[in-house]
């Protein structure tokens, strides 16, 4: 695909999902001219026109989490791969791997299919935990959240794939619409936290200052008086068409997804975007699955939403939730 967009071909989409049936309907799309279209079409292919059998070829292509991907691997894929399970890898202990290990046994037992989750910035013990508290769940249950879980994982190797052809100077990969805006977007915010170590040296050769992601966040039950642990939360940020969100307008497709976490025993987010020392301006979204944490309350979802100026992005933003089952707030932290 040239005209109007960047050339890419089915193999190239294959890598970033292993099912055929994505790859094939991928490249029969009109040509991609921004990762946000190419991430709103992989969306509607992958939940909407790949079968089941598709997303378990999808599933299978993925090496165990904490194994080395096999010699018959898509090579660009398998690479992606262990840069994915970088912070895994980095973290891990000899006795964390073998338990690793062991409930990766008893999962693919009980489900059928390897434990599947977007490992980026996570550590051995949080995927350990992940794996544990989704192990009780039922087959079909599991089965979408593995779905979910391929397609944050498709997204992030979609923000690869066109990081790599912007940067190809050959003329089917040259993008009109940049080139004519001669817009020079820092690709590391595209993808977020999910760029490997290795990854990020090839974009970014200065080493970062901070000792911690530029955005952070936590929760506080103040209905119990103690941190809230287990509460799934997401980053986002706004690469709509318009350049900020309208309110009252849909806004489908317009966030791009940066990372996500479940707060630990301390009510702390794990880390939701790589550590750099000057963060994109822009508008960010902070989601908290809270239906899931309290589910008699009032609230099944919150949403913080917040912007960064340009004069900000050296400075650190701690964006606290502070919960009970009929209010919420929060405020800027340090």
């Amino acid at each position: 695909m040239e005209e109007g967009g960047f050339k890419i071909e089915e193999e190239e989409f294959l890598a970033c999902c292993g099912s055929s049936q994505f790859a094939t309907e991928m490249a029969k799309s009109p040509p991609f001219s921004s990762l946000g279209e190419a991430v709103t079409a992989a969306r509607d292919i992958w939940f909407n026109k790949v079968d089941v059998t598709g997303w378990l070829q999808a599933f299978s292509a993925h090496p165990q989490i904490g194994h080395t991907p096999p010699p018959s691997s898509h090579s660009t894929s398998a690479q992606w791969s262990k840069g994915e399970q970088s912070t895994a890898l980095a973290t891990a202990t000899t006795s964390s791997l073998q338990e690793l290990y062991q409930w990766n046994a008893k999962y693919r037992e009980k489900f059928g299919f390897i434990f599947l989750i977007c490992a980026s910035g996570k550590s051995t013990d949080g995927i350990l935990a992940e794996l544990k508290k989704r192990y009780p769940n039922r087959p079909i249950v599991e089965f979408e959240i593995a779905a979910e879980e391929q397609m944050k994982i498709t997204e992030l190797r979609l923000g690869n794939l066109f990081s790599t052809k912007e940067k190809d100077p050959s003329p089917g990969n040259v993008n009109p619409t940049v080139a004519a805006k001669k817009v020079e977007e820092d690709r590391v915010s595209i993808i977020g936290g999910h760029l490997s170590a290795f990854e990020i040296s090839a974009v970014k050769t200065q080493t970062p200052t901070r000792t911690r992601p530029p955005i952070t966040t936590h929760v506080l039950d103040i209905s119990r008086g103690s941190p809230a642990a287990g509460i799934e939360v997401c980053l986002e940020m706004w690469k709509g068409h318009q350049p900020r969100p309208v309110f009252g307008e849909s806004t489908t497709g317009g966030w791009v997804f940066q990372g996500s976490s479940t707060t630990n025993s301390d009510g702390r987010s794990g880390q939701l975007m790589n550590i750099v020392d000057a963060v994109n301006p822009g508008i960010y979204r902070i989601s908290f699955n809270t239906g899931k944490y309290c589910p008699g309350g009032f609230f099944p979802c919150v949403f913080i939403v917040f912007e960064i100026r340009e004069s900000q992005k050296l400075e650190h933003f701690h964006v606290p939730l502070l919960l009970s089952p009929f209010s919420f707030s929060t405020y800027r932290g340090s």
